[in-house]
């Protein structure tokens, strides 16, 4: 240990008589030579890095004094190598930051200096490189270095609040010591060189309420109870110093405004003790009697005011409501008023807080009361009814000019005028009640029909006669009751099936019924089978909840037998006077499996037993159909033979004789024909005409029986016609249309016979026996009218005649 420490020692008197040389500059100055013995302090104390061998100089740092104010370069310190034996043949030279503009060395001597006035604000520190070299080969005679040159700091910089000015808040009524803020000062000097950045807070502005820690910052409450209703904004200056604050430091200041936050400390007041107000009686419910209001002097939500009535004698026909953006208290009316009932109220009226501070309830009760007077204004108002509606009954049935109810309404006035009835015309809908003026009651004008309107809305309108003007209106509803008058029916058209192999009381289908009759309760249906009628087959099953069920009576049913069954339900309602109807449901018998399920109800079911398959039931089917086509084509040739054989003779001036299998029943048969279809409407016409020719030729045919040429043809042939049947014959009608049409004989008819040429007679058919005894009476019958007709025209004309 000891051999090492003088091996040390050594070592360093070695390079401080090589490294360091005396200063023969008579002009260096005295800062020159502080900063150069500055600088052997330094390497006295060891702060000179670790060094080659081989290297002749070695240096870690130089200092500079940072704003230097002096005219001359300031001097920095010396360059010096071992091999510079001042015969001037090493050359110094120097590299790096700043060299040229704010540092030079002089090469012969390597002494360095500044240029100009450095701030360590700016830069703090400089790198540079130094290299010695040979002046005749330019050649380095050592490595190059490299050293820093470190700007030393002065105090030149105030403390600064770069975040000022600050703002900050505090509750009311705060206790000492209550935090408030922080506030933070910077120094750009060298907080590890000196007291340049060692700060120190003060006060300046606002004490005694504030105060502030001098090494943090920290502003608290100094001065308790400070009452934001009495101030409400501190403004604080807060200085920062330097140097410890010792004297000769460097100051900064900076302004905090403090404002101190409300708390309900302070209870409402109102400004007077008694409030008064008017409202005409008229008022309607709901409408604003007046205002109050009571002044907190807190702010925000702890000036919240709520009002409430206390409980009295005039509060309860009143109410009031806060208003939270006025804070007044609007008193509303609860109940109508009657200024002939009672003149003015009296009540109390409470104002307190919404929220409550519990820690300063000492300071008293935090609500206030005010009484409230209010008058009631006189005002002839309209009859009032004596309810606010009215609501009737009666029945669908009741006749017309039957009271269904009354209203009553009075004058409350003083005055006490009469009262005056009537009804509110519609024109949208129909008035079937009437109301008398005078004593309000309500008749029925129409009749009423409930199925068509259930409810009637009357307007009823009440009037002073002292005042027309003056009126008042009420609803009366006149509900329409319900009188029995239509009978229950089937809900549906019931069609159901019954199993071939159904079992006895099994039920095939539930039924319902409804009624057009609308009951004050629900319906009530009954169901039951005829009792006049016995069904062996099917019964009906009242189950007492409007349904009912067809149940079977027996089992064993056969679509071959029967497959359709008709079961009548009788349904009766509930209602007064009952009625009822009768329905029926519709049974088909199909075929069905073991667990009752539908197979089949159409008519391929019957055939199945036969072991007939649907093919063959197609081919039977279409076989039917042809013989049908078959049949109407033979028919309808047939006919058409018919037809051509009667017309085949175009040429005979005879009509055609049809021969009928049909026969007559002679005389006897007057009722099997209409006449009126066998007459010919070409004859028709000719008749006027032809029964006065008959007139003038033959006045008296009913006691003769004349024949001419035609009628001998006639007879001729009806006797060959007889000739040929082998029974009787009788009289046959025919119809023809238009019979006699171009042809000489015209119509056989024995109902137009009489159409004929004036000059033809059959009177002579009353020798043809008693077979034409009937057509013979028929001619008989026409003259005689024909000519009671003819003389009664004739009469006529004499008579007007004579009177001319």
């Amino acid at each position: 240990m000891l051999m090492g420490n003088c091996l040390l020692l050594f070592l360093w008197c070695l390079l401080d008589k090589s490294f360091v040389s005396p200063l023969h500059s008579s002009s260096q100055s005295r800062m020159g030579k502080e900063q150069h013995r500055n600088m052997m302090a330094h390497r006295k104390h060891g702060m000179m890095g670790v060094h080659r061998v081989k290297r002749g100089w070695v240096w870690n740092q130089f200092f500079v004094l940072e704003e230097y104010m002096g005219s001359d370069p300031q001097y920095i310190g010396k360059l010096h190598s071992d091999l510079d034996k001042g015969d001037s043949m090493v050359k110094y030279t120097l590299s790096g930051e700043g060299v040229g503009s704010i540092f030079t060395i002089e090469p012969s001597t390597g002494d360095i200096h500044a240029l100009r006035s450095l701030d360590r604000e700016v830069k703090a520190y400089y790198t540079l490189r130094a290299q010695a070299v040979d002046v005749l080969t330019g050649r380095p005679l050592e490595p190059e270095s490299e050293f820093i040159i470190k700007v030393q700091d002065i105090n030149d910089n105030e403390p600064r609040f770069l975040e000022g000015p600050y703002s900050a808040s505090i509750p009311e009524m705060s206790p000492v010591g209550t935090y408030v803020t922080q506030i933070t000062a910077t120094d750009a000097d060298d907080p590890t060189y000196g007291n340049s950045a060692r700060i120190v807070y003060s006060i300046l502005h606002g004490q005694p309420y504030f105060s502030v820690d001098p090494k943090t910052g920290i502003i608290k409450v100094a001065l308790p109870n400070m009452d934001r209703e009495v101030k409400e904004m501190y403004q604080v200056v807060i200085q920062a110093k330097d140097m410890g604050g010792q004297l000769g430091g460097l100051a900064g200041t900076t302004t905090i405004n403090i404002t101190l936050r409300d708390v309900n400390d302070n209870p409402p007041r109102f400004s007077k003790s008694i409030f008064h107000l008017r409202i005409p009686e008229s008022s309607p419910v709901g409408s604003s009697v007046g205002r109050v209001k009571a002044h907190d002097l807190d702010s925000g939500k702890n000036a919240e005011v709520e009002y409430s009535i206390v409980p009295g004698d005039g509060g309860s026909m009143f109410d009031i409501y806060s208003n939270k953006n006025t804070q007044e208290g609007t008193v509303i009316l609860k109940k109508r008023l009657d200024y002939e009932t009672r003149k003015a109220y009296t009540f109390k009226v409470e104002a307190s807080n919404a929220a409550l501070d519990h820690r300063f309830l000492h300071l008293g009760p935090f609500k206030d009361t005010a009484t409230v007077k209010v008058n009631v204004l006189d005002v002839e108002e309209p009859p009032v009814f004596s309810r606010l509606s009215y609501r009737m009954e009666t029945y669908e049935d009741t006749p017309v000019g039957i009271i269904v109810g009354a209203v009553t309404a009075e004058d409350l006035d003083v005055s006490n005028s009469p009262v005056r009835y009537s009804v509110e015309w519609r024109k949208d809908s129909e008035n079937h009640f009437d109301i008398d003026p005078v004593e309000g009651t309500l008749s029925v004008s129409e009749a009423l029909d409930r199925e068509r309107n259930t409810e009637h809305n009357v307007t009823v309108v009440a009037t002073k006669v002292n005042n027309p003007l003056l009126s008042s209106k009420v609803t009366v509803t006149i509900k329409v009751l319900d009188v029995n008058e239509f009978p229950p029916e089937l809900a549906f058209v019931y069609e159901t099936f019954v199993c071939e192999n159904a079992k006895v009381g099994q039920v095939i289908q539930i039924i319902s019924a409804t009624d057009r009759d609308m009951p004050a309760v629900e319906h009530r249906f009954y169901f039951k089978s005829p009792s006049q009628t016995r069904n062996r087959n099917f019964t009906i099953r009242d189950y007492g909840n409007n349904t009912a069920g067809v149940v079977t009576r027996r089992g064993g049913f056969r679509r071959l037998e029967q497959s359709m069954y008709l079961v009548p339900v009788i349904v009766e309602d509930g209602g007064y006077p009952i009625r009822s109807s009768t329905g029926t449901v519709s049974v088909r018998v199909c075929t069905c499996d073991t667990d009752g399920s539908l197979l089949s109800c159409n008519a391929e079911a019957v055939f199945f037993p036969m072991g007939l398959s649907t093919g063959a039931l197609m081919a039977i089917l279409l076989c039917i159909v042809i013989l049908l086509v078959m049949v109407v084509l033979y028919m309808g040739l047939r006919k058409h033979k018919k037809k051509d054989t009667l017309m085949s003779s175009k040429e005979d001036i005879r009509d055609n004789v049809i021969h009928y299998d049909d026969e007559g029943g002679g005389e006897e048969d007057t009722q099997a024909f209409d006449i009126g279809t066998l007459r010919n409407p070409k004859g028709i016409k000719e008749t006027a005409q032809l029964q006065k020719i008959r007139s003038e030729d033959e006045p008296d045919r009913a006691s003769a029986c004349i024949s001419n040429e035609d009628s001998e043809d006639i007879r001729a042939y009806i006797h060959h016609c007889l000739l040929e049947n082998s029974t009787p014959p009788y009289d046959s009608l025919v119809t023809y249309a238009y019979e006699g049409e171009g042809s000489v004989a015209e119509s056989l008819s024995s109902i137009e016979s009489w159409v004929l040429e004036p000059k033809e007679d059959y009177r002579n058919l009353c020798d043809w026996g008693p077979r034409f005894k009937t057509l013979a009476g028929i001619f008989k019958e026409h003259e005689c009218k024909d000519t009671e007709k003819m003389e009664n025209e004739a009469h006529a004309e004499a008579l007007n005649d004579r009177l001319d």
